[in-house]
């Protein structure tokens, strides 16, 4: 953890809070987690009978875009169950200001989608909005916040100075 995320103002953890007791983080969390569910169903069902049918190119395609797909949605549940455990108080918010628990950047570069199956491109279209909210939100939420915290040496200087001869 670093040592900004360490102290994280009271008011930092009362935003994080209220963002996990929020209306907007229950409709986030049910559709992340319904996304998950069909996504398993689609992959262990007409996913298999999909990808057998399509040309070697189209399955190696298939392949990347469906392991990127359940990569994307692991890390969006996981970043939802920590801010559901914040809700239930099963963490304190400032813990989950640990970078560990933000949402990681994406890596590698998507595979032409015109040759895959209908559902996957469904799937992965759908993931890739709820990703780039969630992405928002933790940015919003953790990184900025952060920054916001961060000590600016400069304006230290001058508020000592302020303090010592008055203002101006």
């Amino acid at each position: 953890m670093t040592e900004l995320n360490a102290s994280a103002a009271p008011w930092r953890a009362g935003v994080i809070q209220d963002f996990a007791r929020s209306e907007l983080f229950d409709r986030t969390f049910e559709e992340g987690m319904i996304l998950v569910e069909e996504t398993a169903a689609y992959l262990d069902g007409a996913g298999r009978h999909d990808s057998k049918i399509l040309s070697r190119n189209a399955a190696l395609a298939y392949a990347s875009e469906s392991m990127r797909l359940t990569t994307r949605l692991m890390q969006v549940a996981s970043w939802l169950l920590v801010q559901r455990a914040v809700k239930e108080g099963e963490m304190a918010a400032e813990a989950a200001c640990a970078d560990n628990y933000r949402l990681g950047l994406e890596s590698g570069n998507p595979a032409a989608i015109e040759d895959l199956p209908f559902g996957l491109v469904n799937l992965l279209q759908r993931s890739e909005r709820l990703y780039e909210r969630v992405r928002h939100l933790d940015k919003r939420m953790y990184v900025e916040a952060a920054l916001e915290e961060a000590p600016r040496p400069v304006q230290a200087h001058f508020d000592r100075l302020t303090a010592a001869f008055g203002a101006a």
